[in-house]
Protein backbone atom coordinates (compact mmCIF):
# COMPACT_ATOMS: atom_id res chain seq x y z
CA UNK A 1 0.00 0.00 0.00
CA UNK A 2 1.32 3.13 -0.70
CA UNK A 3 2.38 5.77 1.92
CA UNK A 4 -0.17 8.83 2.20
CA UNK A 5 1.72 12.31 3.09
CA UNK A 6 -0.95 14.75 3.51
CA UNK A 7 0.01 18.68 4.74
CA UNK A 8 -1.19 19.43 7.43
CA UNK A 9 -1.24 16.49 9.99
CA UNK A 10 -4.45 18.18 10.92
CA UNK A 11 -5.91 16.99 7.69
CA UNK A 12 -4.98 13.27 7.25
CA UNK A 13 -7.84 12.24 9.73
CA UNK A 14 -10.16 14.06 7.09
CA UNK A 15 -8.89 12.33 4.51
CA UNK A 16 -8.53 9.13 6.26
CA UNK A 17 -12.28 9.77 6.45
CA UNK A 18 -12.68 10.15 2.95
CA UNK A 19 -10.80 7.12 2.26
CA UNK A 20 -12.84 4.89 4.32
CA UNK A 21 -16.28 6.54 2.67
CA UNK A 22 -14.56 5.46 -0.80
CA UNK A 23 -13.71 2.23 -0.23
CA UNK A 24 -17.41 1.52 1.44
CA UNK A 25 -19.12 3.20 -1.36
CA UNK A 26 -16.49 1.44 -4.26
CA UNK A 27 -14.65 -1.88 -3.59
CA UNK A 28 -15.92 -2.74 0.20
CA UNK A 29 -17.34 -6.52 -0.88
CA UNK A 30 -14.76 -8.71 -3.01
CA UNK A 31 -16.49 -10.99 -5.21
CA UNK A 32 -16.17 -14.71 -4.01
CA UNK A 33 -14.03 -16.44 -5.94
CA UNK A 34 -12.65 -13.39 -8.12
CA UNK A 35 -10.19 -10.33 -7.94
CA UNK A 36 -13.39 -7.65 -8.40
CA UNK A 37 -14.61 -5.99 -5.74
CA UNK A 38 -17.66 -3.63 -5.49
CA UNK A 39 -19.30 -1.25 -3.27
CA UNK A 40 -22.90 -0.01 -1.76
CA UNK A 41 -23.09 2.28 -4.30
CA UNK A 42 -23.35 -0.34 -6.69
CA UNK A 43 -25.59 -2.04 -4.82
CA UNK A 44 -27.92 0.92 -4.08
CA UNK A 45 -27.67 1.75 -7.94
CA UNK A 46 -29.77 -1.75 -8.61
CA UNK A 47 -32.79 0.34 -7.19
CA UNK A 48 -34.09 2.16 -9.59
CA UNK A 49 -33.69 6.14 -9.87
CA UNK A 50 -33.37 6.05 -5.65
CA UNK A 51 -30.17 4.15 -5.78
CA UNK A 52 -28.05 6.38 -8.25
CA UNK A 53 -29.52 9.53 -6.01
CA UNK A 54 -28.31 8.19 -3.03
CA UNK A 55 -24.84 6.94 -4.19
CA UNK A 56 -24.84 10.46 -5.60
CA UNK A 57 -25.51 12.02 -2.23
CA UNK A 58 -22.54 9.96 -0.65
CA UNK A 59 -20.47 11.22 -2.99
CA UNK A 60 -21.16 14.37 -2.93
CA UNK A 61 -20.29 14.30 0.77
CA UNK A 62 -16.38 13.87 -0.64
CA UNK A 63 -16.86 16.72 -2.75
CA UNK A 64 -17.86 19.37 -0.42
CA UNK A 65 -15.13 17.79 2.05
CA UNK A 66 -12.69 18.54 -0.99
CA UNK A 67 -13.87 22.35 -0.97
CA UNK A 68 -13.57 22.85 2.72
CA UNK A 69 -9.83 21.56 2.11
CA UNK A 70 -9.25 23.97 -0.75
CA UNK A 71 -9.18 21.90 -3.67
CA UNK A 72 -8.82 24.70 -6.70
CA UNK A 73 -11.97 24.71 -9.64
CA UNK A 74 -9.94 22.21 -11.69
CA UNK A 75 -9.95 19.38 -9.79
CA UNK A 76 -13.44 20.14 -8.06
CA UNK A 77 -14.80 20.61 -11.85
CA UNK A 78 -13.33 16.91 -12.63
CA UNK A 79 -14.53 15.56 -9.09
CA UNK A 80 -18.41 16.65 -10.38
CA UNK A 81 -17.59 14.99 -13.50
CA UNK A 82 -16.71 11.55 -12.40
CA UNK A 83 -19.73 11.26 -9.98
CA UNK A 84 -22.04 13.27 -12.76
CA UNK A 85 -20.72 10.41 -15.15
CA UNK A 86 -21.48 7.53 -12.46
CA UNK A 87 -24.78 8.97 -11.79
CA UNK A 88 -25.80 9.48 -15.26
CA UNK A 89 -24.75 6.15 -16.85
CA UNK A 90 -26.11 4.66 -13.38
CA UNK A 91 -29.93 5.52 -14.57
CA UNK A 92 -29.41 2.83 -17.58
CA UNK A 93 -30.58 -0.57 -16.71
CA UNK A 94 -27.99 -3.24 -16.15
CA UNK A 95 -25.48 -1.38 -18.82
CA UNK A 96 -25.43 1.31 -16.00
CA UNK A 97 -24.77 -1.40 -12.82
CA UNK A 98 -22.06 -2.88 -14.55
CA UNK A 99 -20.45 1.09 -14.97
CA UNK A 100 -21.16 1.84 -11.55
CA UNK A 101 -19.38 -1.33 -10.53
CA UNK A 102 -16.21 -0.65 -12.08
CA UNK A 103 -16.34 3.36 -12.41
CA UNK A 104 -15.31 3.58 -8.80
CA UNK A 105 -15.58 7.83 -8.66
CA UNK A 106 -15.61 8.09 -5.22
CA UNK A 107 -12.17 6.03 -5.05
CA UNK A 108 -10.84 8.44 -7.67
CA UNK A 109 -11.79 11.54 -6.17
CA UNK A 110 -10.03 10.93 -3.03
CA UNK A 111 -7.27 10.37 -5.29
CA UNK A 112 -7.47 13.88 -6.96
CA UNK A 113 -7.89 15.13 -3.63
CA UNK A 114 -4.78 13.76 -2.25
CA UNK A 115 -2.78 14.03 -5.08
CA UNK A 116 -3.51 18.39 -5.12
CA UNK A 117 -2.91 18.61 -0.99
CA UNK A 118 0.75 16.12 -1.75
CA UNK A 119 1.58 18.86 -4.79
CA UNK A 120 0.47 22.13 -2.93
CA UNK A 121 2.10 21.36 0.25
CA UNK A 122 -1.10 22.92 1.99
CA UNK A 123 -4.52 23.38 2.73
CA UNK A 124 -6.00 26.86 1.40
CA UNK A 125 -9.26 28.45 2.57
CA UNK A 126 -12.02 27.62 0.38
CA UNK A 127 -13.86 30.48 -1.34
CA UNK A 128 -17.29 29.83 0.90
CA UNK A 129 -19.71 30.49 -2.31
CA UNK A 130 -17.77 27.41 -3.78
CA UNK A 131 -19.71 24.42 -1.97
CA UNK A 132 -22.54 26.18 -3.14
CA UNK A 133 -21.90 25.64 -6.16
CA UNK A 134 -20.68 22.09 -6.35
CA UNK A 135 -24.07 21.24 -4.42
CA UNK A 136 -25.80 22.67 -6.72
CA UNK A 137 -24.43 21.51 -9.62
CA UNK A 138 -24.97 17.78 -8.03
CA UNK A 139 -28.04 18.89 -7.11
CA UNK A 140 -28.56 19.40 -11.15
CA UNK A 141 -26.59 16.07 -11.67
CA UNK A 142 -29.17 14.36 -9.31
CA UNK A 143 -32.66 16.30 -10.70
CA UNK A 144 -31.62 14.50 -14.22
CA UNK A 145 -30.94 11.50 -13.47
CA UNK A 146 -34.24 11.12 -11.63
CA UNK A 147 -35.71 12.83 -14.71
CA UNK A 148 -33.60 10.25 -17.09
CA UNK A 149 -34.76 7.33 -14.57
CA UNK A 150 -38.82 8.59 -15.35
CA UNK A 151 -38.01 8.77 -18.83
CA UNK A 152 -37.04 5.50 -18.76
CA UNK A 153 -39.28 3.92 -16.56
CA UNK A 154 -42.46 5.32 -18.72
CA UNK A 155 -40.68 4.15 -21.68
CA UNK A 156 -40.18 0.42 -20.48
CA UNK A 157 -43.72 0.34 -19.54
CA UNK A 158 -45.08 1.87 -23.12
CA UNK A 159 -42.49 -1.18 -24.79
CA UNK A 160 -44.14 -3.63 -22.38
CA UNK A 161 -47.66 -2.79 -23.34
CA UNK A 162 -48.72 -0.49 -19.93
Amino acid sequence: MREHRVAPPTVEPRIERLRTLARLLDSVIRIPFTRFRIGLDAILGLIPGFGDVAGAAASAFIIVEACRLGAPRRVLRRMVYNVGLETLVGTVPALGDVFDAGWRANVKNVELLERHLEQSGSVETADRRLPIGVVGALLLLVIGALVLTFVMLRVLVYALGG
